[in-house]
C-alpha cells in the first residue's frame, strides 16, 4: 500500500488518515528547537510571498470628517 522512504509518504491512492498520521509522526519526531526553526522558516516564507504579491503593507486607516 503505502511506505515511507526518506521522509516521503508514498501512497497508491488518496488516504487522508494515513497522510495525517504521517505528518503527526514527523512533527512529533522533531525537537522543540527544530519546531521553532520550522515555524520561523515558514513565517519568513509567508512574508516573502506576501511582499511578492503586494500584500505586505498594512492597510491605511482613513478618517472621514
Amino acid at each position: 500500500m503505502g511506505k515511507s522512504a526518506k521522509g516521503l509518504l508514498l501512497l497508491k491512492g488518496d488516504d487522508e488518515a494515513r497522510e495525517i498520521d504521517f505528518e503527526l509522526s514527523y512533527l512529533l519526531s522533531l525537537t522543540m528547537q527544530d519546531r521553532f526553526r520550522l515555524m520561523q522558516r515558514k513565517s519568513r516564507e509567508m512574508l516573502a510571498l506576501l511582499s511578492r504579491y503586494g500584500h505586505r503593507k498594512a492597510p491605511e486607516i482613513i478618517k472621514y470628517k
